[in-house]
């Protein structure tokens, strides 16, 4: 039986202790003020590059090699085309941007530092970066489910939850992790909740302060997994499962995981999140990291996802075509 929480416990009595000189602002219900609007983009990766093997930190001159190269690249893709240039090799795959231009694009371009440190990726432990094995048996029990679920191309359920425009699978899933575009959050705060709203694919996720889940939770599974919060000082911890099995952490099913968070405010302008995922019927191990969020001045917009998307239809309806021939 694996015990999870006093991991993050001691956790975030470290992470408070690295804070004790900054004091930030409080509700008028006498809890730490999350409001506001907070954007979390970052160049750093979920999982560390396997040839950085156990590298945490990158120095400050690596960072910024790294930051210029990868502005660099935005800045050559962003050269306007020549209009009398030939026609692109259909065999070859799509631009290193992918299938949407820098219009549509708001990549990041830095690494926000946690704690002073330029972070090799936001996994940091294991010592590795990177998630740990799966457990004995994981592959074939995947084999089956994928037998099980409709093709790709059968019906709108055989597409990503992103496509379909019912969950983003970065923010929505069960580890926040930042997106090419509209990474933003919008924390909203009353007493006994907390909210947290993304910009992209417009998701609010409702955060209860409680000592303990609902009974029912476990059987309605909602979006999002149900989320029991408590305040450990100026740190919120948040656990959170039950979540419903048509959600995945990066590919990978959830309907047995826990994942502990916590939140504190490393200044007036910076966030830090941190994240700690246990499943023991598919990790042989926990895994547990952090991002930092920016302070934005800025409001959110509405995320209008199938407004004007064809998509959907083309894909069926070429399916079906290829299926009458």
């Amino acid at each position: 039986m694996r015990i999870l929480f006093p991991v993050v416990v001691i956790s975030a009595l470290a992470l408070n202790a690295s804070a004790q000189d900054y004091a930030g602002p409080m509700t008028e219900w006498d809890v730490p003020d999350f409001q506001g609007v907070w954007k979390h983009a970052t160049i750093m990766p979920f999982e560390r590059p396997a040839e950085l093997g156990e590298k945490r930190t990158y120095t400050e001159a690596e960072a910024l090699r790294l930051e210029g190269a990868v502005q660099q690249t935005f800045e050559e893709a962003n050269e306007p085309l020549d209009p009398d240039r030939a026609a692109p090799d259909v065999a070859a795959s799509l631009p290193g941007l992918g299938n949407y231009d820098l219009f549509w694009r708001e990549d990041a371009k830095f690494i926000p530092t946690i704690d002073g440190e330029f972070r090799t990726s936001a996994i940091t432990d294991p010592a590795n970066g990177r998630m740990p094995e799966r457990v004995a048996g994981f592959n074939e029990r995947m084999a089956a489910r994928r037998a099980n679920q409709p093709g790709r191309s059968d019906g709108p359920e055989g597409r990503g939850l992103g496509e379909r425009c019912l969950l983003n699978g970065n923010f929505s899933s069960p580890v926040m992790r930042s997106s090419i575009y509209n990474s933003n959050l919008q924390f909203t705060q009353s007493p006994g909740y907390i909210s947290i709203t993304t910009e992209m694919a417009h998701d609010t996720r409702i955060i209860k302060i409680a000592n303990q889940h609902n009974p029912a939770a476990a059987a309605q599974r909602k979006w999002m997994g149900d989320s029991i919060g408590r305040w450990e000082g100026d740190t919120l911890v948040v656990e959170t499962k039950y979540f419903n099995d048509w959600q995945t952490l990066r590919g990978i099913p959830v309907e047995n995981l826990t994942v502990i968070e916590t939140f504190r405010r490393a200044s007036d302008n910076k966030m830090i999140y941190g994240f700690t995922v246990d499943d023991p019927t598919v990790f042989s191990a926990q895994f547990s990291g952090e991002y930092a969020f920016s302070r934005l001045d800025e409001n959110i917009y509405e995320y209008a996802c199938h407004e004007g998307n064809y998509a959907m239809t083309g894909i069926l309806a070429g399916a079906r075509r290829i299926e009458s021939n």
